[in-house]
């Protein structure tokens, strides 16, 4: 009984111990919870509190939170939204966390079904596709009829600007054109916008497909606004009456059957930068708009022969009445768009064509009141015997015949006169100038100096008609390389040659007398007086006179410019190592503008003097013969004495 009653005691306290210990281990465990929560407090940083709304820490009241202010969100269109709507994933609680990016497709779902593309970036594929925020903001985002909006008409190119005015991005992305809401400002649209006038064109106007800016499709899109084939319609949401008028016309009706060399508006007026015809730069303002917007297309010779387009109309033009003046500065004058329409534009076999031969007598009327019906048939474009017939050609080509029979009667005329007194001067007692070897130095230097010339400017004039006459149409730039590069190389060696005859006797006596002096500001004086009629003392000169001395060491001068620079432009490949490249590119500014420093000299200083002179006339015969008359010498060198030893 005794071990029943043991084992009854034993159950009986069994549970009770149990339930002790259990209480124990929860009291325990609560504690230690409480202290490691009060470590945790304490070991937290005192800002680090809870919020109870986003103002607590977004209204100014935290350092590195962004500052969202009440009253820039009550501003904006979303001021009936709570901070949640938009950024679901943050709790009112402390968020460390990156935010994810506002869906803003989840309210604005229609702008979002549209906007799967921005010219060539599409959704997903680039990461400088524009999102929502970059154009529209993100917390002050404000309605486009706000002047204070991204997306208002003030504001728009310079927010389409943050990214196509990026070096950086146009370069990525080969953005085309270059800078161009920089060029719109300059237009008539940027300038109407600026000044307040909103209904004028801007970004939106012409490249939004929904007139909202979010399809925005590139060029080669057959659904762009800036497609070759809707560009008339584009700009016909603002131009509706020149819309209808080009469609009318022969260039909207090839356009409207898929042509792709049609002209569209941007081809006549630009792109960005179009500016008001009235505007001398504008490339249809009167006085360019025959050469530069419709010569192009009209004097293309594929163009001409795929459309059958009479060839040589701009050349025609420029040869009427109408385009002497127009080229003369007359923006009154008839211009292309005058007679044929700016926008309507038929060909003359249309009834309804300005050029129509019933519509002739009323399209010149306009110019030239009372014209008669004959007069206004006049071939404006046939200009030129070549292009005539009947009487016209024949009274042409007799004049070219009269004119070829008088100007070769006259120059043989002028041959043999010439050649008459140069024998009489040559026949009368002469006085030697030049030795044979100063002849020769002379001759050389004449030779290689009028070669050097030409073949340096006709690279400069390549189109010029001598140019293309010595050295054909294309240029002939190897040849005239060579000879250019090989008479330099002569020039220099006659270079060396004088500088060797400068050593001997005579050209010792050669550089004391050329050499300059005092004397020959003197004798300038004397010759100014002289020539201005307060002197009748002609001054005398000695063995050369001031101008003679200045030729000369112009000419050193002018040498070695020429080699110096020529020498490093020829071996431009081996001194860009060890010079800037700009040195180079003024070594070439140098090398041109003294050769026609050297040209003018000789052309106007040097032939007077040798030539036109009255007291020379018909020339000095010494750089032929080496000699020169007495008495003209005497004319010129008053102060030297004829029978001198270095002269004989």
């Amino acid at each position: 009984m005794s071990g029943i009653a043991a084992r009854s005691s034993t159950s009986f306290l069994e549970p009770r111990v149990a339930l002790a210990v259990s209480v124990l281990l929860l009291l325990g465990w609560v504690g230690f919870a409480k202290a490691a929560q009060a470590d945790l407090e304490d070991a937290a940083p005192e800002e680090e509190i809870e919020a109870e709304s986003c103002g607590d820490c977004h209204d100014e009241g935290r350092e590195d939170a962004p500052i969202v202010t009440p009253d820039l969100i009550e501003s904006s269109v979303h001021e009936d939204l709570e901070c949640e709507d938009c950024h679901a994933d943050a709790e009112v609680d402390l968020h460390e966390q990156q935010l994810d990016l506002v869906a803003c497709e989840d309210c604005h779902e229609d702008e979002a079904e549209v906007y799967v593309k921005h010219g060539r970036l599409a959704v997903g594929t680039d990461v400088d596709l524009p999102s929502c925020s970059d154009c529209h903001g993100t917390h002050e985002i404000l309605v486009s009829d706000d002047e204070a909006s991204r997306v208002h008409p003030l504001n728009l190119p310079d927010t389409c600007g943050s990214c196509h005015e990026d070096y950086a991005l146009t370069l990525n992305h080969k953005f085309l054109p270059k800078h161009p809401v920089e060029t719109y400002r300059e237009s008539v649209h940027g300038k109407a916008t600026s000044g307040g006038r909103y209904k004028a064109a801007t970004c939106n106007d012409c490249h939004s497909t929904d007139n909202t800016a979010h399809r925005i499709l590139s060029p080669g899109d057959p659904e762009s606004t800036i497609n070759h084939f809707a560009i008339p319609r584009t700009c016909g949401r603002c131009h509706e009456a020149i819309e209808k008028d080009y469609w009318d016309g022969i260039h909207g009706q090839l356009t409207a059957r898929g042509e792709t060399e049609s002209p569209v508006c941007t081809h006549c007026h630009g792109e960005h930068r179009i500016i008001s015809p009235d505007d001398p730069r504008s490339p249809v303002s009167p006085s360019h708009v025959a050469e530069a917007t419709c010569a192009p297309c009209h004097e293309s010779a594929t163009l001409n022969e795929k459309y059958g387009i009479p060839a040589g109309r701009l050349a025609s033009f420029i040869d009427s009445y109408h385009g002497l003046k127009s080229k003369a500065g007359d923006v009154s004058v008839a211009n292309c768009a005058s007679c044929h329409g700016a926008h309507r534009i038929l060909p003359h076999t249309d009834e309804t064509s300005s050029i129509y031969v019933d519509n002739l007598q009323q399209t010149c009327g306009e110019c030239h009141p009372g014209i008669s019906e004959e007069m206004a048939q006049s071939k404006i474009h046939e200009i030129g015997w070549t292009r005539m017939s009947g009487w016209p050609d024949f009274f042409a080509v007799m004049y070219m015949i009269m004119i070829t029979v008088t100007l070769f009667g006259m120059l043989l005329y002028i041959a043999m006169d010439f050649r008459r007194q140069l024998g009489k001067v040559l026949r009368a007692e002469q006085v030697r100038r030049m030795t044979r070897w100063e002849l020769l130095q002379h001759t050389g230097l004449m030779i290689a100096f009028l070669v050097m010339v030409v073949t340096g400017f006709a690279l400069r004039f390549s189109d010029a008609w001598w140019a293309t006459l010595l050295f054909g149409r294309e240029g002939g730039f190897p040849l005239r390389n060579t000879i250019h590069r090989a008479t330099g190389v002569i020039l220099v060696l006659l270079s060396l040659a004088h500088l060797f005859y400068l050593r001997g006797t005579r050209g010792r006596e050669f550089l004391r007398d050329v050499f300059p002096s005092l004397s020959d500001l003197v004798q300038l004086r004397q010759m100014l007086r002289y020539n201005l009629g307060l002197s009748d003392e002609r001054p005398r000169f000695g063995r050369f006179g001031f101008g003679e001395k200045f030729e000369y060491w112009a000419l050193v001068w002018g040498m070695v410019i020429m080699t110096v620079t020529g020498t490093m432009l020829w071996f431009d490949n081996y001194f860009v190592r060890i010079v800037p490249k700009g040195v180079l590119d003024v070594m070439l500014v140098i090398h041109y503008y003294e050769a026609w420093l050297a040209t003018i000299s000789i052309l106007i200083w040097h032939m007077y003097s040798t030539i036109f002179n009255p007291a020379v006339y018909p020339m000095n015969p010494s750089w032929l013969t080496g000699k020169m008359p007495v008495e003209q010498y005497r004319h010129e060198h008053l102060g030297d004495e004829v029978d001198a030893g270095w002269h004989l």
